[in-house]
């Protein structure tokens, strides 16, 4: 969009998610280029120039977009398998069939992953790859280009794995890289791709897969490459009761010790999941500002647990919301997780006082932008920050008799979005994707799923 035309939408509901949950019943906002100029209540001022387009939004609740944590993509071709799995005997499961990916097997799956989460409301978007089997392709490459047909701002999680069963992990010795392999094509990705100016659609994370399958040595050099490239870290940690048990037998210590020893605690890390943490852990997590990735659907899907995101959210811990692999939460959607959120939570130790519905929103928006490193420029409507905000519509037989729209949006049926913005450019319209073909996807994506069903069976 050029830097001086402007779309006004008046006539909706909006919960800006900034640092006072300011809302407006009935509003504008007025988006100039690739930014947000102008919001508040009432009419949008007049004698505004070059507007090139007004949305009536009446009916509707503006947001800002949708933030995803924490994703993997390629498991879009392997949903529905090993469903009544915890967490170790599922990897052992998939693994062998994930090792046979290859390029046209990832692109199809990033575009069927990246579909489900933008015509859902997401338009921050990450994906923590970690599969890179030899002579597969340009793996990163094609999720990259898959992100940017989509038109969701995008940061690829550069993972890798060098810790095979013949080490005491858990991948098939064929399905990881060497230490030094791992090292050498992360710097590699993150100095094409990496862009750290304001308004970034593409960064990269360096991102070890998980401490069962990388060594303490990618850890720590992993950490030592992303801070003298200027790059987050991401990777999995304290998932499962197996996983403490592991950390605690190898290492002599847990998961939070073991990751600061290593480097992996700080302002500019995040890790997925979280679920079984201490009080101590959660006050390192605190004191040193390590994000965390929330996946409600995903621990349930394995079992793996409730984490404690009310204690993360009491003692400072940037938390985020993340739809995992869609081989742990088939449904692929981030929207529908606000909801999982709060309800999990309630399960937990403070019941009904865990979570409401502004928080559950603020996870999945500003909270997000938190995790990763993106609040100065988007998860809140604010004016100055980049114009990525959803439209959802709260008229309808689903949603039309509750009378808070954050409370419809949040606890009700999925929202259905009218539209989708990020950048200033529109991606969603009434619910359909504006710039790939949804059909086209749905097709590529099951013949890639049933390929890769018959090289695994081989």
């Amino acid at each position: 969009m050029a830097a001086d035309r402007r779309t006004v939408i008046e006539n909706c509901s909006i919960a800006t998610v900034d640092a006072h949950d300011t809302e407006y019943a009935d509003g504008y906002v007025v988006i100039a280029g690739n930014r947000i100029e102008s919001l508040g209540a009432g009419k949008a001022p007049e004698g505004l120039e070059n507007v090139g387009r007004r949305i009536d939004a009446t009916g509707h609740l503006v947001t800002p977009g949708l933030v995803n944590t924490h994703h993997h993509y390629y498991q879009w071709i392997t949903r529905g398998l090993a469903t009544d799995h915890n967490l170790f005997n599922w990897l052992v499961a998939l693994y062998p069939t994930w090792a046979r990916i290859d390029e046209q097997m990832v692109y199809a799956a990033a575009q069927g992953s990246l579909a489900m989460m933008a015509r859902g409301g997401v338009t921050t978007a990450m994906d923590h790859h970690y599969v890179y089997p030899k002579d597969s392709g340009d793996l990163s490459g094609a999720i990259i280009r898959a992100a940017r047909e989509t038109g969701v701002r995008f940061t690829l999680a550069r993972g890798s794995m060098d810790r095979s069963e013949k080490d005491g992990g858990l991948p098939p010795d064929f399905a990881v890289e060497t230490l030094e392999g791992a090292l050498t094509a992360t710097e590699a990705t993150v100095k094409e791709y990496h862009d750290a100016s304001f308004d970034a659609m593409t960064q990269v994370a360096v991102a070890p897969c998980s401490p069962f399958s990388v060594s303490t040595e990618l850890l720590r050099e992993g950490a030592e490459l992303a801070r003298r490239l200027g790059v987050r870290l991401h990777t999995h940690g304290s998932e499962t009761v197996e996983e403490e048990k592991f950390c605690h037998e190898l290492f002599g210590m847990g998961p939070t010790d073991y990751f600061e020893s290593t480097g992996w605690l700080g302002e500019d890390v995040w890790m997925a999941h979280c679920v079984h943490m201490n009080d101590s852990d959660i006050a390192a997590f605190g004191r040193t500002k390590t994000g965390v990735a929330h996946c409600p659907s995903s621990n349930a899907r394995l079992a793996a647990g409730i984490a404690r995101v009310p204690d993360m959210l009491a003692a400072g811990v940037p938390v985020g919301l993340g739809v995992d692999g869609t081989a742990s939460n088939e449904s692929g959607e981030l929207h529908t997780e606000l909801r999982n959120a709060l309800l999990i939570n309630r399960l937990g130790a403070h019941r009904e006082a865990a979570l409401n519905a502004r928080q559950a929103l603020r996870l999945g928006t500003y909270g997000g932008a938190q995790v990763l490193g993106r609040a100065d420029q988007t998860g809140s409507l604010e004016p100055g920050k980049l114009a990525d905000l959803v439209l959802w519509k709260l008229d309808t037989l689903a949603h039309a008799s509750i009378a808070d729209p954050v409370t419809a949006l949040v606890l009700g049926a999925a929202a259905p979005v009218t539209a989708s913005f990020v950048n200033g450019r529109q991606i969603v319209e009434a619910g359909r994707l504006l710039h790939v073909d949804e059909d086209a996807i749905a097709r590529s994506t099951r013949v890639e799923a049933q390929r890769l069903a018959r090289i695994a069976a081989r």
